[in-house]
């Protein structure tokens, strides 16, 4: 027996297999390699880590030791502190603490000591003007206060004793320490030096690092020159603001692996590639054989179709063509009740819209579960709800759980249906909502206590074995399918007056499924007044709150009606006295308020809305009374107008200062004075300080340094800022232009 086939297959996959051997050998290399690539990586990122880890610690050693030795020297404080603290005697204890401080560290290349008062500069050498300091662009920027805190960007300074600049890293301290304003103490750290440090740590025969500031710009490179590496790890220094990016050189060994691994991974995917295209020509070819022989079946399939005559291997044709019947039968029945259901479900839909309804009678007949249905039949809507569907269900069960609940509640309740003998027809409207339909078969008064007896068992059933609670609305009887719609909105509408029904089972006659006009603007009326005596300490508030409930059960207003006006009443509440007492504030904020409104979700009763929100508002009128009685309210007023008249020369007086003074909170303080003057706190002050200021240009000589002390202020430069915002010009202006008008006046 020739085996041409089993040579012939056997060339077919042969190969195959030596192909899979080569790319699973080639996926162990790259395997391999990716590891000794992360491994890399991870030992350059804890030198990296090391080496910025050093770098801050130099800068901060630096900063400390220069901290800690004016800390300890008292000519700091006294050159700032006392009236003859410019004296020689500090001014050389200074000097030589400067020199100690710069000859004690590799890294320091200068500190002075700028004198903002007097515009001096105190050096190691000793005290200069400020203004033919080498660095006065740098007392130019510092004065101008546009330098963030911190360390700032490398920048080229020009000290008196080097010809070229050098770059330095500088950090501006407030004096006298720790938050003065008199003065400035500047610290300069030589780049250079951080520059050899940084140096000694990397090889440069294996890596790179480079540094980059804020803005991206390079400030550093160590041994990248050449610009032919792979930056594996990137660090931030956050105290410099720098950015540390480090790798391997191109030219070691890790660039030959990480080529020879690409030409190897080029390799594998060519060799699949390949791999893939013999295997599609093998199967072509050898598959030749195969594909006459099936077009001869399906050329003999058609001729026996059409001439109905018998061929050889008919039993294969007809065992094929049963086994392709078998199949579209299968396909065609799964669709047939697919649409059958989508059908009735879609039907379910319009019949409760009341869509399509000309239409309705021949799909009953067909889609629905009723038996004997006809044009004259009647028809009742059952609405059964899942009440606190989010925290009882939803948030209870999954997914598959819920619905598989949900499949349950509508076969229980189909079955007790059967039992009573009632034809039913229910499904899900809503995530929380089941919709029935019935077909009325007896009187209109027997059905519809049948209707509830069931709706009574059907709840017990649910409670006691899912622990579910439900809540039922029974719509009226109506004529025909085409008013099953009233049924339904009548159904839904009582469901929305739970809280006023006080039951879980509501029959609805069809007057409940009009839509009542809800007349917000009386109830908000109603509201605004009782805040109005809620806040004047009356107590007829309660006789307000009787009135709103009142009107709600008048009206029949719906529940989420009732909950909305109940948060406009606690809102505007808040507005009116939320700023009277921190206690009142607590009371009204969103968490306490969040917590109120899911209580009163929870209620059962409208009676029971009302005593919880009763409890709430009582807590807060006593709190609200406490606040009041405390003291008078004009009183208060006019006796914080008159304390802040005589002390607003205090550089502390603040909202602060007064919320101790008077034991009032903060926020009622400022309430006082917006409501009061119409203006804030700090114009208010200010108003008073600028007045004053303006007297004391006017008729004395005084210096703007005391002017400023006087009208509570620390310093000039703040007064200055502050009298140019206010007036337009400079205190200095303001004294020549009035005193010259005066003079022409004369």
């Amino acid at each position: 027996m020739s085996r041409t086939w089993y040579r012939r297959l056997l060339l077919s996959y042969f190969p195959i297999f030596l192909l899979t051997v080569t790319i699973l050998i080639f996926a162990s290399f790259v395997f391999v390699n990716d590891i000794s690539r992360q491994e890399t990586k991870k030992a350059d990122g804890v030198a990296s880590r090391y080496l910025v880890d050093n770098v801050d610690r130099a800068v901060q050693e630096a900063e400390i030791s220069v901290l800690e030795a004016v800390e300890e020297t008292s000519a700091y404080k006294a050159y700032f502190n006392e009236p003859d603290g410019g004296r020689t005697a500090n001014v050389y204890a200074i000097a030589r603490s400067l020199r100690s401080m710069t000859d004690a560290s590799m890294y320091i290349e200068s500190v002075y000591l700028y004198d903002r008062v007097n515009e001096s500069v105190l050096t190691q050498s000793g005290r200069a003007d400020a203004a033919g300091f080498s660095d006065a662009d740098w007392l130019k920027q510092i004065n101008s206060g546009e330098l963030a805190p911190g360390w700032q960007p490398l920048r080229e300074y020009a000290s008196g004793f080097s010809v070229q600049p050098i770059r330095v890293l500088t950090i501006n301290k407030d004096m006298p320490l720790p938050f003065g304003t008199d003065g400035v103490l500047v610290i300069n750290l030589k780049m250079s030096a951080l520059e050899r440090l940084i140096d000694n740590m990397v090889n440069e025969q294996l890596s790179f690092v480079t540094i980059a500031n804020a803005n991206g710009d390079l400030v550093y490179q160590a041994h990248a020159e050449d610009g032919n590496g792979k930056a594996l790890n990137e660090l931030k220094l956050n105290r410099l603001g720098w950015t540390f990016s480090s790798g391997i050189r191109a030219a070691g060994l890790f660039g030959w692996v990480s080529v020879i691994s690409y030409l190897w991974v080029a390799i594998a995917v060519g060799t699949v590639v390949c791999a893939i295209l013999y295997l599609i020509y093998i199967t072509r070819r050898n598959y030749k054989p195969v594909q006459v022989i099936m077009n001869r079946i399906e050329a003999y399939q058609i001729r026996a179709m059409d001439q109905g005559g018998k061929r050889t291997d008919e039993l294969k044709l007809i065992d094929g063509v049963l086994e392709n019947l078998i199949h579209h039968t299968q396909d065609y029945e799964q669709k047939s009740r697919e649409n059958e259901l989508l059908q009735r479900s879609r039907l379910f839909t319009e019949l409760l819209r009341g869509e399509r309804t000309e239409q309705a009678m021949g799909k009953l007949e067909t889609f629905s579960p009723f038996i004997g249905v006809s044009a004259s039949s009647r028809f009742a809507v059952v609405v059964h709800e899942i009440e606190r569907y989010e925290s009882v269900f939803r948030d209870r069960y999954t997914r598959g759980d819920q619905n598989t609940l949900k499949y349950a509640l509508m076969n229980v309740f189909q079955e007790l249906s059967r039992g009573a003998k009632l034809q039913a027809w229910a499904e899900w409207v809503g995530s929380d909502r089941l919709a029935v339909i019935f077909l009325a078969e007896e009187d209109d008064a027997a059905t519809t206590e049948e209707l509830r007896r069931l709706a009574e068992s059907y709840k017990e059933w649910v409670a006691s074995h899912l622990r579910l609670s439900l809540c039922c609305g029974i719509g009226p009887i109506v004529q025909s399918a085409e008013r099953i719609r009233s049924s339904y909105e009548a159904a839904e509408s009582v469901m929305r007056h739970k809280l006023l029904l006080h039951d879980d089972v509501m029959l609805a006659d069809t007057e409940d499924s009009a839509p009542r006009l809800l007349e917000t603007y009386r109830y908000l009326q109603t509201i605004a007044e009782l805040v109005k005596q809620f806040r004047m300490s009356n107590g007829q508030w309660r006789e307000q709150l009787d009135l709103l409930f009142a009107e709600f059960e008048r009206d029949f207003v719906k529940d989420e009606a009732i909950l909305s006006l109940i948060q406009a009443l606690l809102q505007m509440l808040g507005r009116e006295v939320a700023v009277m007492s921190e206690g009142l504030e607590e009371g009204l904020s969103d968490a306490q308020t969040a917590e109120l409104e899911q209580r009163l979700q929870d209620a059962a009763t409208l009676a029971e809305v009302k005593s919880i929100l009763a409890d709430h508002l009582t807590d807060l009128f006593r709190l609200y009374v406490s606040a009041s009685e405390t003291k008078s309210y004009r009183a208060m007023v006019s006796e914080m107008k008159t304390y802040i008249e005589e002390n607003f020369a205090n550089p502390d007086l603040s909202l602060k200062h007064l919320s101790d003074r008077f034991q009032i909170s903060g926020k009622y303080a400022s309430y006082l004075f917006k409501t009061e003057f119409d203006m804030k706190f700090v114009d208010f002050v200010t108003e008073l300080r600028m007045k004053e200021a303006e007297r004391l240009l006017l008729e004395s000589e005084c210096p703007l340094q005391d002017i400023a002390l006087q009208v509570g202020y620390a310093n000039a430069i703040t007064f200055g800022r502050v009298f140019k915002r206010i007036s337009g010009i400079t205190p200095g202006d303001y004294r020549r232009q009035k005193r010259n008008v005066m003079n022409e006046l004369r």
